[in-house]
């Protein structure tokens, strides 16, 4: 892995989020999030919307407790580890650690950045990765396909968008949760 990745859990018609905002449909299972950890432990940096980091925030506090699972308390250690950037125009001060704020995603920015990256870069939530692969950004997408239908909501890629994608991997898992790995066609 390498390069900008846009990583994702999916409804199987295509949504991160159902119409009322709730995701918890999307929850990974032991097998899958100790799959998820695995592939995010040489992340280097993680590209936030606002909205995605309000979610992601709370790892920086989860693990903590000893009753935690210890896939859980994997995850917490490698997102604290990791950089984050979080695009929002309200946002004055991040509250978590290794963390800062831009008012504004800029392309070249990001693009400069992946290039000097000790690791692969990921962007998540939808509607930054949307702009990111409209700006041909996106070096990989990886999608968690969750067997279950929303009826709408939150698009995983946005209905505008058109591009050619590779596969590279994928994976089974016993939930029937299906792991996708795209390369983005120049």
């Amino acid at each position: 892995m390498s390069g900008l990745i846009y990583t994702s859990i999916a409804s199987l018609d295509g949504y991160v989020a159902d119409t009322n905002g709730d995701f918890s449909w999307a929850a990974p299972d032991e097998e899958v999030h100790r799959f998820v950890n695995d592939h995010e432990r040489e992340v280097s940096t993680y590209l936030y919307g606002r909205g995605m980091y309000d979610v992601m925030v709370a790892w920086e506090t989860a693990g903590d407790d000893e009753d935690d699972q210890p896939v859980i308390r994997d995850f917490a250690t490698i997102w604290r580890a990791a950089d984050k950037v979080v695009y929002s125009t309200t946002m004055s001060s991040p509250r978590s650690a290794r963390t800062r704020a831009e008012g504004q995603f800029d392309p070249e920015t990001v693009r400069r950045l992946v290039a000097e990256a000790d690791g692969p870069v990921s962007i998540g939530g939808a509607h930054l990765a949307a702009a990111a692969l409209r700006a041909s950004l996106v070096d990989e997408v990886h999608l968690l396909a969750v067997p279950v239908a929303v009826g709408g909501g939150t698009r995983f890629l946005p209905d505008d968008l058109r591009i050619g994608l590779r596969l590279m991997d994928q994976r089974q898992f016993d939930s029937g949760v299906v792991f996708l790995r795209y390369a983005v066609r120049a």
